[in-house]
């Protein structure tokens, strides 16, 4: 976890600005999300990058465990049952990202299923050896009006009517929504920590430095503060070279 206000304070400070309203509060949280997301979609990226890189062995410098523990406080599992829509689907848990594994449970032992498209369901469904069954089930996405994510999914085994229960999921959830809480006195916005009007991120620690410079960036856009953009730029640059030494 990253406090936002640390966060607040270094953007603030590097900006050469004595009040805070130079980078509203409403500004900061706002860039401040937008941040976030760059950052974690940003994984994706260098997870396949470094698939293809050779590894080491010392824990603390192979870029694939490093990038696994960035990752692990958005990878979560849906082990409740998922909710049952209209036509026997299941809906996906609202701060969905990217879908896991899917399993099916029967008699306490789980089945991981196969996600396949409709038109491959539709032609193996009626074949012998390779229609799905309740120890070897599939699974098909389909559109929603029920599903906060947009889609949904249908889990099919014996027969041909869709699962439905108990079916949970493994998946890689969006960040939460950050918030620099803060309360307005005498014209100013002074700080409140208070859980729930601020929210913290959950990026990793090491990813502070990160968000900092991505703010900044985002900062120099709005503002039309070409400094702003160029020392955020050339700090970004300086820490990617680094890694890459």
């Amino acid at each position: 976890m990253i406090l936002i206000d640390t966060v607040y304070q270094r953007v603030l400070s590097i900006a050469n600005k004595e009040q805070r309203g130079y980078i509203t509060p409403l500004e900061f949280n706002l860039l401040a999300n937008q941040a976030s997301l760059a950052v974690f979609e940003q994984y994706f990226y260098s997870i396949d990058k470094n698939e293809r890189l050779p590894g080491n062995s010392r824990q603390y410098s192979d870029m694939e465990h490093i990038m696994n523990e960035k990752i692990a406080p958005f990878e979560l599992s849906a082990a409740n049952n998922l909710g049952t829509t209209v036509g026997g689907g299941h809906d996906l848990p609202d701060d969905l990202y990217m879908l896991g594994q899917v399993i099916y449970q029967e008699n306490d032992i789980d089945y991981q299923c196969e996600e396949i498209t409709s038109d491959e369901f539709l032609r193996i469904r009626n074949s012998p050896l390779l229609a799905p069954t309740n120890r070897r089930p599939v699974y098909i996405k389909f559109l929603s009006t029920t599903s906060p994510v947009g889609y949904g999914i249908r889990v099919y085994g014996d027969g041909g009517a869709p699962l439905a229960t108990p079916i949970w999921c493994n998946y890689i959830k969006l960040p939460n929504k950050v918030e620099w809480g803060y309360d307005v006195i005498n014209e100013k916005a002074l700080y409140n920590a208070t859980p729930g009007r601020t929210i913290n991120f959950e990026h990793h620690p090491s990813e502070e430095t990160t968000l900092v410079l991505k703010i900044l960036e985002l900062a120099g856009v709005i503002l039309q503060d070409s400094g702003i953009i160029q020392y955020a730029d050339q700090e970004e640059l300086k820490k990617i070279q680094q890694e890459k030494q």
